[in-house]
């Protein structure tokens, strides 16, 4: 029987979802408990890679297991899982339906603070170099869902078999003290980086380091640039995951710091 798990984890411990030798990642402690539940070793496959300390207020999982339980397994994990990796629901599904594939949309949020705020320091990027100009930002956002090939956008654009990415939504929001930023984009895939790779941009527009038009010539050309400005990773959270067979909101009590900020659309 085939099964998804809908999880949400902090990614500040982990080097990302992925399972590495040498490191701990989120697999790997979700693997090791659902093993430890079964008495048998469970593999699990993920929604997608988050990269170290990226966190995931929705994520899904599916796994394998033709074991019957006669307990509350969400009860369990989470009692078994450190703080930071929480279980939300458990589903049964049909054998085919994936947890990587299946998935249409993916939407990602990135936090920025221009204040030192220690609570904070692993949920957002702090930023405080410059006064950031966030009208021409949000002019740059807004050329994202006119493009289609994002290869200018990625680390690594000969790993994958296309650069295409259909871009559904770009949002940028502050709040009302125009001290907290909030970038927004869903699509139906993404490539290795990018998103970290367009932040690292919007801060450049921002602080008048790069014109909106330099910008635009990067979807325009598509042409990978020798070096790239990369936001850091602690203000990315993957925050919602949809599927055409699956309909669960996300859980947004869990980023509520996060995301119930009076944000303002600009």
């Amino acid at each position: 029987m085939r099964y998804f798990l809908h999880i949400g984890y902090s990614g500040t411990n982990y080097r990302g979802w992925q399972m590495q030798k040498g490191v701990v990642s989120v697999q790997e402690v979700l693997e090791k408990n659902l093993s430890q539940v079964f008495k048998k070793p469970v593999f699990v496959v993920g929604c997608g890679r988050t990269d170290a300390q990226v966190h995931a207020s929705q994520y899904f999982v599916h796994f394998q297991i033709d074991i019957q339980w006669d307990f509350d397994l969400v009860f369990r994990l989470n009692k078994m899982l450190p703080p930071d990796i929480s279980v939300f629901d458990i589903l049964p599904v049909e054998p085919k339906q994936h947890a990587r594939f299946g998935a249409t949309k993916r939407t990602y949020d990135y936090f920025i603070h221009t204040y030192k705020d220690p609570f904070l320091r692993n949920i957002s990027t702090l930023y405080t170099e410059h006064k950031l100009d966030t009208s021409k930002m949000a002019k740059a956002v807004s050329l994202l869902t006119t493009y289609n090939d994002f290869g200018a956008f990625c680390k690594t654009p000969d790993a994958h078999s296309s650069t295409i990415c259909d871009v559904s939504i770009a949002r940028l929001y502050k709040n009302k003290a125009g001290d907290r930023i909030r970038f927004q984009i869903t699509a139906n895939r993404f490539l290795r980086g990018m998103i970290r790779i367009i932040v690292g941009k919007l801060l450049q527009i921002g602080a008048g380091e790069m014109t909106i038009e330099e910008f635009e010539g990067l979807l325009i050309s598509k042409i990978t640039p020798p070096e790239f400005d990369v936001a850091h990773p602690q203000g990315l959270f993957l925050s919602e995951v949809q599927y055409p067979f699956l309909k669960i909101p996300p859980k947004t009590s869990f980023s509520a710091f996060q995301q119930n900020g009076e944000w303002i659309e600009m």
